[in-house]
């Protein structure tokens, strides 16, 4: 695309902080913050890869193979990456293993009205993932079961209209598997 057409120039510095509601605090689980640090650690590895990490060959070859533009996108994620663990706040919700209120790290299965079932975590904005069932802690959805307890019903709301949910069950992560987590993703 035309440089005309995007706000982009090779003088542009790096964005000071990522976008962020205003007011709104970083929460992160540990596995959420540890996946954040692989990433940010393999980002830094594949810009500054040095002789000693890769042959002098296939240092030459990753380097010519990376265009500029790729280059500057790496850079950008690296700053976006260092910027939120910074300001990250890690929530570890094994302490709420054995309750049944729902709290930030919660893993809870629900009932709509029209008898669906559906699991969710709740999770930071940086661990959003809708595909695998984890939502943010300040979607409609969180937010209407946040505090509830196994058997509650709780009001949804939303544009498309408010909608009654039941809280079926509730479950959070173990300290074990949080441990155990923290191991596998070392490697």
């Amino acid at each position: 695309m035309n440089k005309a057409f995007v706000k982009e120039s090779d003088d542009e510095p790096l964005s000071t902080l990522p976008e962020m509601p205003t007011d709104v605090r970083n929460y992160i689980t540990p596995a959420g913050y540890r996946h954040m640090q692989i990433e940010l650690r393999h980002s830094l590895q594949s810009l500054h890869a040095t002789p000693a990490t890769l042959s002098d060959k296939r240092v030459i070859d990753y380097r010519n193979a990376l265009t500029e533009m790729q280059v500057r996108e790496i850079e950008r994620r690296i700053h976006y990456l260092q910027t939120r663990l910074d300001v990250a706040e890690i929530v570890d919700s094994s302490v709420h293993a054995d309750e049944q209120q729902i709290f930030f790290g919660a893993s809870v299965t629900y009932q709509s009205e029209q008898g669906e079932q559906h699991t969710v975590t709740i999770v930071g904005l940086d661990e959003l993932d809708p595909a695998n069932s984890k939502i943010s802690w300040l979607s409609p959805v969180a937010q209407a079961l946040l505090n509830a307890t196994e058997g509650d019903k709780v009001k949804m709301e939303s544009p498309a209209g408010d909608e009654e949910l039941e809280v079926l069950l509730v479950r959070y992560p173990s300290r074990i598997e949080l441990e155990g987590l923290g191991a596998s993703l070392s490697d």
